[in-house]
């Protein structure tokens, strides 16, 4: 049996089991349901006019998630990329904008087929004027493209509202760009702070070995490239950003590198193998971030000195990595690894490099897509999500999302890719469940639902620079 279809079978067994069936009408706060219990909020199917069908399935394609019109409630938006020449379907030529409602709020191009990793959209304030837009590479219609060449993508700013191209620009830096490798087809738009502004107002591209840097006006601010790209040996698929030594700026972590807001690298290491995942985020100082590597688990500091390595004979392959306080019996934070490749093989990993706990979470088709989800709320310990089901720190299975369908899609895309976000706006999160190759989005709840602690929805880096999956 192929493993995306024995994940789908073992995923319907699991919603089957150990859980009862909920009435998935929006809780109350009176309804009676165990605390934290996760309920169906609300499922919004995407407007019937922006699906497509290919492979005999009817689908949006990729999601992203915020507020697109300013009213403090959630959006979204459904992107579809144009057909390569070679199958490697990548760049934006379908962008749809929908409510929370389901209702369509506008369109931009046509057609277009599933794209094979999550890719270059951004939902973002990124002018600093108090209104978000969409940040997006597009390629007009064709029959085709190379989908290793950027000869014909533009970079667009769109007012989120109307889908307005309010700045556009095709730079040389951008469209000389040519790459193959196992990197190429990874190419996601990061929202940074690389000026020292009061608020984000730039952005990072990586192109293979390449990132580029821009301002908000879509000038080039600078490009930097990696010596290192070949399968298992090279930077991270999908960088990350954040500011590493309090001066302002984002620093950027590749895995084999950190990158100044200049783009200069303050270090430069092969690290490991299967550098698959990379994070920013506190650790051993409460007042200084560090850069997470999950090839053969490094946490470092900016100038390249190692905080802590666990090496190869304990992470062989770091597919996955998580940084949270997810077991409340042991000092904060952690890291969660998915330390042996594509596997539902877990380690939860203390400060001092302590091997807290392994357990085995469940099958996903990819074995990926794991994240960290604060469903008590943000001073309570994270929980794990993947593949339909919560974990606790101590290795438990919490919760599963009932009455979600089995997943259906190809083996690289059809699953369930969670995005956790405070939707109902009460500091507890919420997951936003979306598979690509499906028509409608998730948004599950803990129980009781507080509708009365409702105080917008107030996005983080956490979900306009979403992980999605490693």
């Amino acid at each position: 049996m192929p493993q995306y279809l024995f994940s789908a079978v073992l995923f319907s067994v699991l919603l089957c089991a150990g859980m009862r069936t909920l009435d998935f009408t929006p809780q109350t706060e009176s309804t009676e349901v165990r605390k934290g219990t996760p309920i169906l909020y609300q499922k919004i199917t995407i407007p019937k006019s922006f699906l497509t069908t290919q492979d005999s399935l009817t689908f949006g394609g990729d999601i992203r998630m915020g507020d697109l019109t300013g009213n403090g409630q959630v959006d979204f938006l459904v992107y579809r990329a144009l057909n390569s020449v070679d199958g490697g379907a990548v760049q934006p030529c379908f962008l749809g904008a929908f409510d929370q409602e389901g209702r369509a709020l506008w369109h931009k191009g046509e057609g277009g087929l599933q794209p094979n990793r999550p890719g270059p959209v951004a939902i973002f304030d990124i002018d600093g004027d108090g209104k978000n837009e969409v940040i997006t590479f597009f390629v007009q219609a064709a029959e085709s493209v190379d989908s290793h060449s950027m000869e014909n993508i533009t970079v667009q700013i769109l007012d989120g509202a109307t889908g307005t191209v309010k700045r556009q620009a095709s730079p040389p830096e951008l469209t000389s760009s040519r790459g193959e490798g196992p990197n190429w087809v990874h190419q996601r738009i990061l929202i940074a702070n690389l000026r020292g502004r009061k608020t984000p107002q730039d952005f990072i591209i990586k192109l293979g070995k390449k990132i580029m840097a821009f301002d908000n006006q879509l000038q080039v601010l600078w490009t930097y490239q990696s010596e290192w790209d070949t399968y298992a040996n090279c930077p991270a698929y999908v960088p990350t950003v954040g500011d590493m030594n309090n001066d302002g700026r984002d620093e950027i972590n590749g895995g084999y590198y950190v990158l100044g807001s200049d783009g200069q690298p303050l270090w430069e290491k092969k690290l490991g193998k299967n550098m698959d995942a990379v994070v920013i985020d506190y650790w051993d100082d409460p007042k200084k971030k560090r850069a997470f590597c999950s090839g053969f688990g490094h946490v470092m500091d900016e100038k390249g000195n190692a905080i802590l390595a666990l090496g190869e004979k304990i992470v062989p392959h770091g597919q996955e990595l998580r940084v949270a306080h997810f077991d409340d019996a042991t000092p904060g934070p952690q890291m969660m690894i998915r330390y042996n490749g594509h596997e539902p093989d877990i380690m939860l990993v203390g400060r001092e490099g302590q091997v807290i706990r392994k357990f085995k979470i469940n099958e996903s088709p990819n074995n990926t897509g794991m994240d960290a989800v604060f469903w008590d709320g943000i001073d309570q310990p994270a929980y794990l999500y993947n593949g339909g089901m919560l974990w606790n720190g101590q290795g438990k299975a919490h919760g599963v999302f009932a009455d979600l369908p089995a997943p259906v899609g190809s083996f690289r895309q059809g699953w369930y890719h969670c995005v956790p976000a405070d939707v109902c706006g009460d500091t507890r999160e919420e997951v936003v469940l979306y598979n690509p190759w499906d028509s409608q989005v998730y948004i599950y709840t803990p129980a009781p639902l507080r509708p009365k602690a409702f105080k917008g929805y107030l996005p983080g880096p956490r979900q306009y620079n979403v992980r999605l999956l490693d």
